[in-house]
């Protein structure tokens, strides 16, 4: 049997950091708030879009990102919905699922990353969960050449279907063995892919990855993509894979 953890690893101690923060990004109406940090000498940065129910305080969240720094990546985790939207949402589940207004809040928040000094010369990659793993594959098609690269966790890339023959970044699709539902769109979505992709299959793993150690292999091969897409552009296709 295998032994379901109630909690997710304590995250790694996070290096000194050449930039810390929280900070508000102006969108429409709201001021979405996001903890920024940046490694020094850091290789790209990538902006985690969260899926429904989740968000930068979750502490699977926190752990994936620590890891990204210690990779050398920084991190970007805010959460796609102001306060007043995650408490209506939480009523009536109104938003969670509205794939494009969660892109066009992802769209937004890249543009004010890219504006940012603190993100000068800095690549910018997507680490997406659930729906926001479908977020971040519109956004990713939308932008084109301002994402380089993709990783979706559990993500719902089918909810984004249209925008998968566009995506141009090499997009890495990481899904739970056990998650039965979603690794079947999953393996039908990686088949509309045109960009440099890989899918990777965690062995036991749920839709939370809550098992022991699959959350740390979730978070190292977000990393090892990230370090290498975020440096170069690679036109090769890679199999779907079955972690060990």
């Amino acid at each position: 049997m295998v032994k379901i953890l109630s909690k997710p690893p304590r995250a790694p101690r996070t290096p000194d950091t050449l930039f810390s923060g929280v900070v508000r990004i102006p969108i429409d109406s709201v001021e979405l708030e996001a903890e920024w940090i940046m490694p020094p000498a850091a290789k790209g940065i990538s902006l985690f879009a969260h899926g429904s129910g989740s968000s930068r305080h979750s502490r699977r969240n926190q752990f994936v990102a620590a890891i990204l720094r210690e990779a050398g990546i920084g991190t970007v985790l805010m959460d796609l919905l102001g306060r007043e939207e995650e408490r209506r949402d939480s009523l009536d589940g109104s938003l969670r699922f509205d794939i494009e207004f969660l892109t066009e809040r992802l769209i937004a928040a890249t543009r004010w990353l890219q504006a940012h000094p603190a993100a000068q010369d800095q690549r910018i990659g997507y680490f997406g969960a659930s729906t926001g793993g479908a977020a971040a594959i519109a956004a990713a098609s939308i932008l084109d050449g301002a994402v380089s690269a993709v990783v979706s966790r559990g993500g719902r890339p089918d909810l984004a279907w249209e925008h998968l023959p566009l995506v141009m970044a090499p997009t890495l699709l990481i899904v739970g063995q056990r998650d039965e539902a979603v690794l079947k769109l999953n393996e039908e979505a990686f088949q509309c892919l045109r960009c440099p992709k890989k899918m990777a299959v965690i062995p036991g793993a749920t839709h939370l990855f809550e098992e022991p150690g699959a959350l740390e292999k979730v978070a190292n091969l977000a990393a090892g993509w990230f370090q290498h897409h975020l440096s170069v552009i690679t036109p090769a296709n890679e199999p779907t894979t079955t972690i060990p």
